[in-house]
């Protein structure tokens, strides 16, 4: 917050170093689905990486789609924050705390009923389904750990302690590429130890950081924290109403990303190895970018709340100008590494030969989606989030009925036709709703 007090400019450096703590923590989480499919992809069989594929992305879906819990914690927090008002602070966090428990309750309740409809929508062959229900048996009780860390990150990007939220994302995810690695390569524990690790990794961060945030808030606020007054009808309304635009749209998207694999299992299970080792390369890019729209979105709420049309505009332009020329970078890396990583991720022939052919999407995707991931940002920021989430529907609904028809005639290359064009409508019909957001200053 001190370099938005410093100037109202904000120029390119601004930007950069608001993101660089962002950078460090959002590349840990996509390098963790790397490796875990490294892991997979050197066991000379399909049927661990199709397995995971199949699995991580439901989970990941489902997990996602309670986005909400770390967003809506931000806001709320930051408001009490502004207004010193630290034992409400302390109620949302609590609060929080509970409704993510029901909803990993609810999940882990549900597990049956997951298992029967990725069997149903996927029909994986009979080893696959087994492996992905050992995968799933572990993995669904890492949940209630997960969430909870959601709403910690929320609660300190709130309090404006950006380098903690960060650190606790690249601890998650260093203990869950170390962990894993042991389970897999040393103890020989395949699906199970790539689960084992997320699961053991997400415990062992989340109780170090309940821990440091227990002592954080009575040493900062004064307060020990208690389960008292919390359950209150109001406030829990509030706290379960206030991002359900962003839940929709975050699972939404989710979707889309799940529907590639879906498509990828309609043509063949090479094709889901494949695919889900293509998507690490634009989840990739996806984190390292979205570290702009992080920044994006504090920039625009204070540029917005200055009412300062100047100050928002030019952050938003150096923003996109950041982002794609960003993007241009990592296509650059790719271009010289691609064939290295993706021979690092899997040892088997047939898959790298398939995933080379599909170099083009892996190196023009990242420069076109960079507008729709800073324009997320800024909706976000301007808490336009109606219009977030319209725009994703449509586009999600459109992506689906464009990917089926493409997909018949040309294959998993009209899959990734699809994603390019999935990309571009995410960018238009946001810029269709970018009015409302410049009617507000």
């Amino acid at each position: 917050m001190e370099l938005f007090k410093s100037s109202s400019k904000f120029s390119k450096k601004q930007i950069i170093l608001l993101s660089i703590p962002v950078f460090f923590s959002n590349i840990a989480i996509p390098l963790v689905g790397m490796i875990d499919t490294g892991l997979m992809g050197n066991l000379n069989e399909t049927k661990y990486l199709v397995a995971t594929s199949i699995a991580t992305s439901v989970m990941t879906m489902i997990i996602w789609s309670f986005g909400f819990l770390r967003m809506g914690t931000v806001g709320i927090v930051a408001q009490a924050y502004g207004k010193s008002d630290y034992r409400e602070i302390v109620k949302t966090l609590l609060r929080n705390f509970l409704i993510a428990l029901i909803v990993a309750f609810v999940i882990i309740i549900l597990i049956p009923i997951i298992k029967i409809s990725i069997s149903y929508f996927f029909s994986p062959s009979d080893e696959t389904e087994v492996l992905i229900n050992e995968y799933l048996n572990i993995r669904v009780f890492s949940v209630p750990a997960e969430l909870i860390m959601y709403i910690m990150i929320g609660f300190y990007l709130g309090i404006q302690k950006t380098k903690i939220s960060s650190f606790l994302i690249i601890t998650l995810s260093s203990l869950n590429i170390i962990l894993s690695s042991i389970f897999v390569l040393i103890y020989d524990l395949k699906v199970a130890g790539v689960a084992l690790g997320t699961l053991i990794a997400s415990y062992i961060t989340m109780g170090l950081f309940l821990f440091y945030t227990y002592k954080y808030i009575i040493k900062k606020f004064k307060i020990i924290p208690k389960f008292e007054n919390i359950m209150i009808k109001s406030k829990f309304l509030k706290l379960l109403n206030i991002n359900f635009d962003i839940f929709v749209r975050t699972a939404f998207l989710t979707f889309a990303f799940l529907w590639i694999t879906y498509l990828g299992s309609k043509i063949g299970e090479d094709y889901v190895a494949v695919n889900s080792i293509l998507l690490q390369f634009i989840i990739l890019a996806a984190f390292f970018l979205d570290a702009y729209a992080y920044s994006t979105e504090g920039i625009v709420g204070y540029t917005i709340g200055k009412r300062s049309k100047k100050s928002f505009l030019l952050a938003i332009k150096n923003s996109f100008q950041l982002s794609f020329f960003t993007a241009l970078i990592i296509v650059i890396l790719y271009i010289f590494f691609f064939k290295d990583i993706v021979d690092v991720i899997t040892s088997i022939e047939l898959l790298r030969y398939i995933s080379y052919k599909h170099f083009f999407w892996i190196i023009i995707i990242p420069p076109v989606a960079s507008f729709c991931y800073q324009l997320d940002g800024i909706f976000i920021g301007a808490s336009q989030t109606r219009e977030l989430r319209n725009a994703m529907i449509f586009s999600v609904l459109a992506f689906i009925i464009i990917s089926i028809n493409l997909s018949k005639i040309y294959g998993n290359q009209g899959i990734w036709l699809s994603l390019f064009l999935f990309m571009i409508l995410r960018s238009i019909t946001l810029k269709f709703y970018f009015k409302n957001i410049t009617k507000k200053i």
